[in-house]
């Protein structure tokens, strides 16, 4: 028997020095791949090192772990433009210290999964777009002692729960919409009157508990009420900016409190609100962490020891398998919350798939297809004509962050006005079948593209692709300059220029499908041409998604309107490459015009050609603004009838048929 001990003692110590020397915890890694799964913008590329394939995340950038690199301790990106939502699997990285996400563009709402973190010392989620209430689950971070969410979109009333934050020395709730009372007062007005500073703190509640708060700043809210006595000492520039009952610290005017009689009408109840909800939140709270815990606990030490082994036998004998948040299957998507923001679909339209169905006519009116998605026309009863793209994508690759990402470009679409923009006139979600759709408004005369390539050249005369030239340049203008934040079109060329009846273009950004599906699976092949010869292949294809992106390709889609040519051609090669050798010399200059054009201006010809070599140039800097670019057609680009008129005998012909 002796001998049988001391083997299995003997293999069970391996066992474990395996596990020690190369295990760290899977949940941790996958919650740090699910973060960069949320994240759908990453401009400066501080995540482009986050490989989901490495077991070990301690080199990655912004992430610290302990000397025995075995947990992660801290996750610090700061002021890196990220855009995205923040994961609830970050709480799973229950030996985080320091969460700090300061100066990026989170949007969404803060997880209540945060409230996991009870090791965690500083929360910074300042400088955000993060909006929702915060919630009260950032109650149990007993050990915090910074919490930063100042400038954010934050709405609700402050959480009576922060009053549990016994080490909180620094709380900024600053620049925020927050509503309500500050939640710090005594248990009751007798007791505050008469033990005042030296009352005890079972009688507080709120922040009057937070005896080690040395620095608060709640201002430019929207709070009511009076500053609690517990927190005179500190300066009248935390509480002004808000509609406090109190005449020595400056408060908004009353014009922009009156948005909130409600909650000020509240305030005579709030003073017996917090005997209640204390115990309250004792009763239902703590159980329920504590049944969860005790469960959780049971399991693991049950089977820790055998997931130890195991993971460490995978992990020193072949190259680690992470969970890909992407490719989950359906029942453990079903587990995860997903956080909605309520608040980011509540002013677009949302229309049901079956009267999408009735209005395109089954679905088998089909105006256009790609490897992405379906373009539908169609017409709602009564209402105008629609054109709905349907993205194409199985459901099983649809994760939460999809979902999310998708909202998100509903929305971004959806605060579009200019008469050169397609307008967003809703969109569709639904889970039997699965649904995910975009309404436009129809542009009845078909794209761009189509008239330059398959239509009659005698459709778009000089003068009419002047006036889409400066259509273009208007709507680009406006969403570079006149929207905040500015408005990019993930691939500007002249299938997202639709025409209306009058021949004016308006921008439509179909494309915006690629950035969602791109996150699910890697795309491969070129974008159809509807049988064409010349192809744009997937290798010269460029997803412009910045400002100067769309400059860039602002200025190969003048030359395609000018020539009459497609951007690529796999007999020609790029457009760009050919028309090199004609743009800067006057003399050959008119090589570059459309052969099917009778007559065209040398003048605008030549302006033409210079803002195509400032927008190509390869020099970021020298690329001028649309506000510039705008400017200089605008001043110097005359489409009037009458100088149509007199650009040759013939033009009343070619205008008559134009018209």
């Amino acid at each position: 028997m002796r001998p049988y001990i001391y083997f299995l003692l003997l293999f069970l110590g391996y066992g474990v020095s395996l596990a020690t020397c190369s295990f760290f915890p899977t949940n941790e890694v996958w919650a740090l791949t699910t973060f960069k799964e949320a994240t759908y913008e990453d401009p400066h590329l501080v995540l482009s090192n986050w490989n989901a394939l490495d077991a070990d995340p301690c080199n990655w950038f912004g992430i610290t772990c302990n000397p025995e690199r075995q947990h992660v301790t801290k996750i610090n990106i700061t002021g890196s433009s990220l855009k995205g939502f923040l994961a609830p699997e970050i709480g799973q990285i229950t030996n985080l210290l320091e969460l700090t996400l300061h100066d990026n563009n989170l949007i969404g709402t803060i997880p209540k999964e945060l409230g996991f973190l009870k090791s965690l010392k500083v929360l910074d989620l300042g400088m955000n777009q993060l909006t929702g209430p915060i919630p009260p689950e950032l109650g149990n971070l007993s050990g915090v002692t910074k919490l930063n969410l100042q400038s954010n979109r934050l709405t609700g009333s402050l959480p009576a729960e922060l009053g549990n934050l016994e080490n909180l020395q620094e709380l900024l709730l600053d620049r925020n919409k927050l509503q309500g009372t500050v939640p710090a007062a005594s248990s009751s007005a007798f007791s505050a009157k008469m033990h005042g500073m030296y009352a005890s703190r079972s009688n507080l509640t709120g922040l009057c508990r937070s005896s080690r708060l040395k620095v608060v700043d709640v201002s430019y809210n929207y709070l009511v009420g009076s500053i609690p006595k517990c927190l005179t000492n500190l300066p009248n520039a935390s509480f002004q900016g808000n509609c406090l009952r109190d005449k020595d610290v400056k408060q908004r005017p009353s014009t922009q409190c009156g948005a909130f009689p409600s909650k000020s009408h509240q305030v005579p109840k709030s003073k017996h609100q917090p005997t209640e909800d204390v115990p309250k939140h004792q009763k239902e709270s703590k159980p329920t962490w504590l049944l969860a815990l005790e469960i959780a606990t049971g399991i693991t030490v049950g089977s820790l020891f055998l997931v130890a082994l195991r993971t460490a036998f995978h992990r020193c004998n072949s190259k680690p398998a992470i969970i890909i948040p992407w490719k989950k299957s359906a029942s453990e998507k079903e587990q995860l919350a997903v956080y909605v923001d309520s608040e980011l679909l509540k002013d677009v339209t949302k229309y049901s798939r079956q009267e999408l169905e009735v209005a395109c006519e089954d679905f088998s009116n089909i105006i256009g297809s790609s490897l992405d998605s379906l373009v539908y026309k169609g017409t709602m009863k009564g209402g105008p004509e629609i054109a709905v793209i349907s993205l194409s994508i199985k459901e099983e690759h649809w994760t939460g962050y999809l979902e999310l990402n998708f909202q998100r470009k509903v929305a971004d679409l959806a605060r579009l006005n200019h008469d050169n923009v397609g307008k967003l006139l809703g969109y569709c979600r639904e889970i039997s079948p699965f649904t995910r759709m975009l309404v436009f408004e129809y542009a009845s005369n078909g794209t761009l593209h189509e008239h330059l390539h398959y239509g009659e050249g005698s459709q778009l005369s000089w003068t009419r692709r002047m006036r889409i030239i400066l259509g273009i340049a208007r709507g680009l203008k406006y969403l570079h300059a006149e929207l905040e934040p500015p408005f990019t079109i993930s691939e500007l060329n002249s299938s997202a220029v639709y025409l209306t009846e009058d021949f004016s273009p308006k921008l439509v950004d179909f494309e915006s499908w690629k950035t969602i599906i791109a996150r699910s699976e890697k795309n491969s092949g070129s974008i159809g041409s509807n049988g064409a010869m010349c192809l744009l292949p997937s290798s010269v294809e460029n997803r412009h998604l910045d400002i100067q992106g769309n400059i860039h390709a602002f200025g190969i889609l003048l030359l395609e309107i000018i020539s009459g040519r497609p951007p690529f051609c796999k007999d020609r090669g790029s457009l760009i490459d050919w028309a090199k050798a004609y743009l800067e010399l006057p003399e050959v200059m008119s090589h570059i015009v459309d052969p099917e054009l009778k007559h065209f201006t040398n003048d605008d010809l030549k302006l033409i050609c210079e803002i195509i070599s400032l927008c190509i140039h390869p020099d970021i800097s020298r690329r001028p603004s649309m506000q510039e670019i705008s400017l200089m057609l605008e001043s110097r680009i005359d489409t009037s009838v009458s100088i149509e008129l007199k650009s040759s005998s013939l033009a009343w012909a070619e205008l008559a048929l134009s018209s």
